[in-house]
């Protein structure tokens, strides 16, 4: 009995402690045309690199292979062309195509081409969008089902479970509320009715514990929509060995990820307006202290997104130029939290800190100790600079496997942290805000900030007096 590929969690595959690029033990040299070094696979051929991916009777590739090849891959071969390869060379390796099928030899190999094409739909569901996957997934099944009736059964679970989870994803995009900026001009006047219109965010939460909690809720709900194969897709560019097509010819399919950096500069932004909003100082200096409390828990809940959102956002010049209202901010807390966060040393601090909170994942009793939530638009930049600083193929054409290992490292890590399940309580009047509340533009901010605090000099008053003349049609 040929033993079979055991079905490991989808977490164990990426966990950094469990990804093991060493995908051979041979020392040096080559294999059916893989280039090794220490035991690595360093390179091949695109065509060796498919071969590689394609189980026989007794051959199943390592999981850490599959993973890294899959999400690699499309920046040379559109998936539904690998797809197709793959069936094309099992038909033809398996001999499916024969009058009479060798069934001994297909039970050998059945249960292996299932459990690739159940990690490819478990782990990259959004290349099944398209009709042509779903067409090939379906005639290769057919063509191995008389041999065994249990392959019919083990089809369409794998077809129901991927249907729940492309629903489940689409009806996330959809929930994700549509969000509205330009309203600055009608909330700058709110500063001279009563307050009783104004709906702030501490009369809809005053607890920053509480808001920690909710801001978590929303970025682990945006997060679970990232695909893998967006941080790849996101810097597609032309494969110099076919000068004729970009690889993805219709749109980069990297909407959630646009969506998710979307998030992060309006919470920026809300954090601005929530303190430049109110007439008095004293209930200013409030709102800073609450978000700077708020700051704090994200930061213990290991939420660096929300974290660096509100940070920035009291950064904004409207913001910081408000110096007697900080003059009544205990301000030791913020500095702390600052310092976290300081670029410097690209971002050494951050760094270490998010490495404590990964290292606190991988030995966690409970979610709440699991939650990993990294500073987005970082990682984004790390994975870009990776993939600008050297090539996807080498002189000879090869495939610089050596680097989409290390690819694959940096979004498998982020894959474990995505599927984390928020421990909190959902408060839905609390979400709801934080996705519909109005928000300043950068004018409507300086606009309030100079209604708040008098400008202090002679640009400031200039910028004052015409802001007031276009938003409020004052002179």
């Amino acid at each position: 009995q040929e033993g079979m590929p055991q079905t490991l969690s989808s977490t164990s595959m990426f966990t950094p402690c469990g990804f093991s690029p060493h995908l051979h033990t041979s020392k040096e040299g080559e294999q059916g045309g893989l280039i090794f070094q220490d035991g690595n696979l360093t390179s091949a051929s695109l065509d060796a690199l498919i071969q590689h991916l394609i189980p026989t009777t007794d051959y199943y590739p390592e999981k850490a292979y599959i993973f890294t090849f899959l999400l690699s891959s499309r920046l040379f071969i559109e998936p539904h062309e690998l797809l197709s390869r793959v069936c094309h060379k099992c038909i033809e390796q398996q001999r499916l195509d024969d009058p009479v099928l060798d069934k001994a030899r297909i039970r050998k190999f059945g249960p292996k081409i299932l459990q690739l094409l159940t990690e490819w739909t478990e782990t990259f569901p959004y290349d099944f969008q398209e009709e042509r996957m779903i067409g090939h997934l379906k005639d290769m099944i057919h063509r191995i089902a008389p041999c065994d009736e249990a392959y019919w059964k083990k089809m369409n679970q794998l077809l129901q479970a991927l249907n729940q989870k492309l629903a489940t994803l689409s009806r996330g995009q959809e929930g994700i509320v549509k969000i509205s900026t330009a309203v600055s001009d009608k909330l700058v006047a709110f500063k001279t009715k009563p307050p009783s219109i104004q709906r702030e965010i501490l009369s809809v939460c005053s607890d920053p514990y509480t808001l920690a909690q909710q801001l978590t809720h929303v970025e682990l709900e945006r997060l679970s929509h990232i695909g893998p194969e967006e941080f790849v897709q996101a810097f597609v560019h032309k494969d110099p060995l076919d000068g004729t097509k970009t690889c993805f010819s219709e749109q980069k399919k990297t909407s959630n990820l646009e969506a998710y950096v979307k998030w992060f500069n309006r919470l920026c932004y809300l954090v601005a307006t929530e303190i430049c909003m109110p007439a008095k100082k004293k209930q200013r200096a409030q709102v800073i202290e609450f978000f700077i409390d708020v700051a704090r828990e994200c930061f213990n809940i290991g939420n660096f997104n929300s974290l660096m959102a509100i940070i920035s956002g009291m950064n904004m010049s409207p913001v910081s130029r408000l110096k007697k209202t900080w003059s009544k901010v205990k301000t030791a807390k913020f500095f702390i939290l600052e310092h976290q966060m300081d670029p410097t040393g690209n971002f050494y601090n951050y760094r270490t800190a998010l490495r404590g909170a990964a290292h606190r994942s991988l030995t966690a009793h409970s979610n709440r100790e699991k939650i990993v939530i990294p500073f987005f638009s970082l990682l984004i930049k790390d994975i870009y600079f990776l993939n600008e600083g050297c090539a996807n193929r080498l002189p000879n054409g090869h495939v610089n496997f050596e680097k989409f290992l290390e690819l694959a490292k940096q979004v498998g890590e982020f894959i474990t942290w995505k599927q984390v399940e928020c421990p909190f309580e959902q408060d839905p009047n609390i979400i709801h805000y934080l996705h519909t509340a109005p928000i300043f533009t950068e004018d409507g901010l300086y606009l309030a900030s100079y209604e708040s605090e008098s400008p202090e000099n002679q640009t400031e008053k200039d910028r004052w007096k015409s802001l007031r003349s276009t938003i409020l049609g004052k002179t």
